[in-house]
């Protein structure tokens, strides 16, 4: 496999555990799956994240996620799709 495929088969994992996420957190479902509203409400979260308070938001949003994360996890065991993915477990620490 060439290294082009290699890379674009990575970037299509990584955006479709990224649509998980969003869907995971009921985002999806809450908007009517409105793209304008989904995009608007992620502007707004980078907004927040690039403000004085960004550092702040960021470690309750990083707890909150690891606690859905667990929480999941625990009412989903023994099911091939109860465990996050390593992207899904780094999704909001960086």
């Amino acid at each position: 496999m060439r290294t082009w495929q290699v890379e674009r088969r990575k970037r299509t994992r990584h955006l479709i555990e990224l649509g998980g996420l969003v869907i995971k957190a009921g985002i999806v479902d809450l908007t009517g799956d409105d793209r304008a509203t989904i995009l608007g409400a992620l502007l707004w979260v980078a907004d927040k994240l690039k403000s004085d308070q960004g550092e702040h938001s960021r470690e309750l949003w990083a707890a909150k996620g690891r606690q859905a994360f667990e929480a999941y996890a625990a009412t989903h065991k023994g099911e091939t799709e109860s465990e996050p993915s390593e992207a899904e477990h780094t999704a909001f620490r960086s």
